[in-house]
């Protein structure tokens, strides 16, 4: 984990960035009072599963809490219990609240605060699997083998009730020193196992430096975004959900996954070729998932690796099918086919693969209004993810320039990521200040270079170095 000093920048308004965008928070009074009188239409037909003491593991302060877990060992493995907030219960189908969550697509999240999918009396309230209170849920049940491999999968609607709100800094510390709740003791062991169990298949994750902007009072910060094992570990028991829901749909024939395609040859084979400039050994018939996962984060020539990592996984996107299985149905970065079942609160794609699994599970036909809502999916889901990643780098773009913008002329050290071509300027990453940017010059690729700061305008969010010799 890179860590670095917390650079804080001054008052930043965001409402700019918002407007540029066209994001709302408030909603349509049609769709507010929907979600305020909203009331389980499944009350009757669900099983009262209180009984299990679920966790939740969420960031600080999160109040849209989608998940909760309770994970215990058996004699030759695991039991997994995951309550997913049960959304499609509580929205009316065609109604206003509907309409409008179909136009949202997903909750966008902003440094000085979320424009949230549902209303928050929905998404913080009712729906919210907050502690001690009794919500309707969707609940998984996985049973694995000592390796963490699923032999027996099933979802169904149940009410649940979290005894414990959790966040990932707690869990790590509870973690290290040996005392994690009861429901979450295994979840180390477990997170471990998945791991290694995706290197095994190919997975390949990327491990950037993510730039986090936080709020400091009336002021901002640029930081290094946290990441624990804790955090890893709780990923695990979404992607293992999602993987099996995945195979619930392709059994069946229909759903809707999240795809990705394998990495093409011709980027692993540059990514050699740059892994060979840095003198950077590739053993013979290790994976690209294994071998990047080798490396110290800390090295500069490990950003170097991962900021090209990028180029072996292009091509995400969702696949809706009904009869016919698509033509992609694996998710490269993930090594297996994958599907989005554990964020319905925050992802509208969710809701629908849900109400799929939920009827393959029980032996009944996926209703005919869920069938139609799949084939809308991709496009909606592809648009509103491009417009949240766009979002989320306006905000950084305007924090990195307002922070730097007194420093116009000062020299920073700087890692070189990539080198410059005729097409772009290098990209460095300044690990003092949290930031990276183009750099004017040529300096090589994986050194340690001295840059000069020449442009940090906050109204274009734009900033540039240039290579000091």
């Amino acid at each position: 984990m890179v860590t670095t000093p917390i650079v804080v920048a001054p008052a930043i308004d965001f409402a700019d960035v918002r407007a540029e965008f066209d994001l709302v928070d408030e909603f349509p009074p049609e769709a507010l009072a929907e979600a305020r009188r909203a009331a389980d239409r499944f009350a009757d037909v669900r099983e009262d599963r209180t009984d299990l003491p679920l966790v939740t593991i969420d960031p600080p302060g999160s109040m849209d809490l989608d998940q909760a877990l309770h994970l215990e060992r058996t004699d030759d493995g695991f039991v997994l219990h995951y309550a997913i907030a049960d959304v499609y219960a509580l929205v009316e189908p065609g109604g206003a609240l509907d309409a409008e969550t179909h136009r949202r697509g997903q909750t966008y999240y902003l440094p000085d605060g979320s424009v949230p999918l549902h209303p928050r009396e929905l998404s913080e309230g009712t729906a919210s699997l907050l502690p001690d209170a009794v919500r309707p849920a969707v609940l998984w049940r996985i049973e694995t083998d000592h390796r963490a491999e699923p032999v027996a999968v099933s979802v169904r609607r149940a009410l649940v009730r979290s005894v414990a709100r959790m966040h990932y800094a707690g869990v790590q510390r509870d973690a290290d020193a040996g005392r994690l709740h009861p429901s979450v003791e295994a979840l180390p062991d477990f997170g471990r196992l998945r791991e290694a169990a995706a290197l095994a298949r190919g997975a390949i994750e990327l491990r950037l430096p993510a730039q986090d902007v936080v709020q400091d009072g009336d002021d901002w910060t640029l930081q290094i975004e946290p990441r624990t094992e804790a955090d890893e570990w709780n990923s695990e028991i979404s992607l293992l959900t999602g993987m099996c829901a995945a195979q619930i749909m392709i059994d069946a024939r229909v759903g809707l996954l999240r795809t990705l395609p394998p990495a093409d040859p011709a980027a692993v084979d540059a990514l050699r070729r740059t892994a060979r400039s840095l003198d950077v050994p590739w053993p013979s018939g290790l994976g690209v998932g294994a071998f990047l996962a080798s490396f110290d984060a800390n090295d500069p020539k490990t950003l170097v690796l991962m900021s090209e990592a990028p180029t072996l996984l292009r091509g995400a996107s969702y696949a809706a099918f009904d009869g016919e299985l698509p033509e992609t149905i694996l998710h490269g970065a993930i090594g297996a086919p994958y599907a989005h079942v554990t964020a319905p609160l925050r992802r509208l794609s969710d809701r629908y693969a849900t109400e799929v699994c939920l009827a393959v599970s029980s032996g009944r036909d996926v209703p005919e209004a869920v069938r139609a809502e799949l084939s809308a999916m991709p496009k909606i889901m592809s648009s509103t993810d491009s417009l949240a990643g766009k979002v989320n780098r306006a905000c950084i773009d305007l924090t990195e320039a307002v922070v730097l913008a007194p420093r116009v002329g000062e020299t920073f050290e700087a890692t070189v990521l990539k080198e410059a071509t005729e097409r772009r300027d290098a990209e460095v990453f300044v690990v003092s200040e949290t930031v990276i940017g183009p750099c004017g010059g040529a300096p090589e690729e994986g050194s340690t270079v001295r840059v000069r700061l020449t442009l940090a305008d906050p109204q274009a969010r734009k900033i540039r170095f240039d290579h000091d010799r």
